[in-house]
């Protein structure tokens, strides 16, 4: 493994058989991302075409699907689950203009390309690329290759951690294990579904999050929010949901440095079902009554982590929970084209505090932060609280209860009908003053709706943020739902001055 000339990233690996250059691909496929180019050069006869078809049939998911060679047809597309692939071989092209006269440039707009012998175009090769050379070693014998994988550009780092991902599954006796991407979320990590001996299990891919700019105070906004910048939350918060009987996944193998881990696959069951997806009310149900049995708990805020480190829970402060409302201001509002005066900030943040303090100053508890039905799943074989998987805590918090209440009542990617919502919240007051009569319900409501329209707040902006910045519109269908949860939460009438604020200030969604 090394830094090239070029300032790339290479490393170099020995493939003994065709599994071998299987198992390669299936290194390349996973942090393929839609408008890469992937360069296959080498020998004639090394076993390049033999790559992109294994590519090919994996990307589609479907083994038997006929991947001809375009060695005469010069470009074969392909329409694929996740992307549009372009398959290039360009050994029959004798000049660059050639390929140019083609259109490739056009036919590859968006889509994963594989081109086979890219020097006869090298003129016309972008400097952002990942090259995966193949040559014979006779001397090791007739089905021995070497592959070097080569990062130019942008793709010097994911070369790097493709590196990684093949050490740290090697060392954790996951090399052979067959890999398949699965849907993501909207942050940085990826994850893929690891076949072993009959087993499933999960691996996280989740490298260590970087400071962005300073925002306030010399701090970045993730340190302001205390969002989780390695996997060690993860660990620790895994290790000890499990440890009071909840269903987070078993740990198999991690690196916490690389911010790899092989995790227990606890399957696909949802707690919505349908299209557009709907709660199941029985799984939501359960999941209201999970959450009461940790509110319930004495919970601690330094978790061990590994023999001779532990982790220290953030609290969830009053300069967290500003920062994630202001985003409304900095994203939202100016996606509809409206303005806010430094008064009318200060306003807002002074209408907030207020709102915000009873929070702060009930009891503290684990505040998952990602307690919704995209990180919930359903165990049927399990009991009680067990029936509810737990995915995506390593940004949690201590803070108040009411935040993973309002995250599953008021789902930011599923209706929740009003209904619903008041006989589940009903539902967790009751068994929380079951378990203690001190409970009070009736302030525990004006907390869940102040912590609600703090969140949908924030949602709003994230959503605008996800469009404007990331290119990922595809949030902005679940923005009429977030607002209509915000006007639901902002009717209590202790929030009658903050939504005297929102009435003057931000406008109605008009898409």
């Amino acid at each position: 493994m090394s830094l090239t000339s070029s300032g790339g990233y290479s490393f170099t690996a020995l493939l003994p058989d065709e599994a071998a250059t299987r198992r390669l691909m299936l290194d390349v496929a996973a942090l393929t991302e839609p408008g890469d180019l992937i360069t296959l050069s080498g020998d004639l006869g090394a076993g390049k075409t033999t790559f992109a078809r294994a590519f090919i049939r994996h990307a589609a998911g479907e083994e038997a699907i006929e991947v001809p060679s375009p060695t005469f047809t010069l470009m074969q597309s392909y329409y694929l689950p996740r992307y549009r692939l372009l398959h290039a071989d360009l050994y029959r092209i004798t000049t660059a203009d050639e390929l140019a006269e083609l259109g490739f440039d056009e036919l590859r707009d968006g889509a994963v390309t594989l081109l086979e012998w890219p020097d006869r175009a090298a003129a016309l090769l972008p400097e952002d690329r990942l090259d995966v050379a193949l040559t014979l070693v006779p001397d090791h014998g007739p089905t021995v290759r070497r592959a070097r994988v080569t990062g130019y550009g942008v793709f010097a780092a994911r070369a790097e951690r493709m590196a990684r991902i093949r050490t740290f599954l090697e060392a954790s006796g996951f090399a052979g294990a067959t890999r398949r991407r699965i849907q993501g979320d909207a942050s940085t990590r990826s994850y893929e579904r690891l076949e072993r001996d009959g087993t499933s299990y999960i691996l996280m891919n989740a490298p260590r999050r970087p400071d962005g700019p300073p925002v306030r105070d010399g701090k970045p906004y993730s340190a302001i929010a205390h969002l989780a910048e390695s996997v060690t939350p993860f660990i620790a918060m895994a290790r000890g949901l499990t440890e009071r009987g909840f269903s987070a996944p078993r740990i198999f193998a991690a690196d916490r440095e690389a911010g790899l881990i092989v995790l227990e696959d606890l399957g696909s069951a949802l707690v919505v079902s349908g299209e557009p997806p709907s709660p199941i009310e029985e799984r939501y149900a359960a999941a209201a009554d999970a959450l009461a049995a940790l509110h319930g708990m004495d919970l601690p805020e330094l978790l061990p982590v590994e023999p001779g480190l532990d982790y220290q829970l953030p609290g969830y402060d009053m300069q967290a929970l500003l920062i994630e409302a202001e985003l409304l201001l900095d994203w939202y509002l100016p996606k509809f084209n409206a303005t806010i005066s430094s008064a009318g900030r200060e306003n807002f943040l002074a209408h907030w505090r207020n709102a915000l303090t009873p929070a702060l100053e009930a009891p503290a508890t684990w505040v998952l932060r990602d307690y919704h039905s995209p990180n919930l799943l359903w165990l049927p074989e399990r009991a009680g609280i067990a029936r509810v998987g737990l995915l995506d805590f390593q940004d949690a918090v201590m803070g108040p209860a009411a935040y993973d209440v309002a995250s599953l009542l008021q789902d930011a990617r599923v209706d929740v009908p009003e209904t619903m919502e008041i006989a589940l919240l009903t539902r967790y007051t009751r068994a929380r003053r079951a378990a203690d009569p001190a409970f009070d319900a009736r302030h525990f409501a004006q907390l869940y709706a102040t912590i609600a329209a703090q969140r949908a707040s924030k949602i709003l902006g994230i959503f605008a943020r996800l469009e404007k910045r990331d290119r990922k519109p595809q949030y902005l269908r679940h923005m009429p739902r977030v607002w209509a949860y915000l006007r639901r939460s902002l009717a209590h009438p202790a929030l009658e001055p903050l939504q005297g604020w929102y009435r003057t200030h931000v406008p109605a969604l008009r898409t």
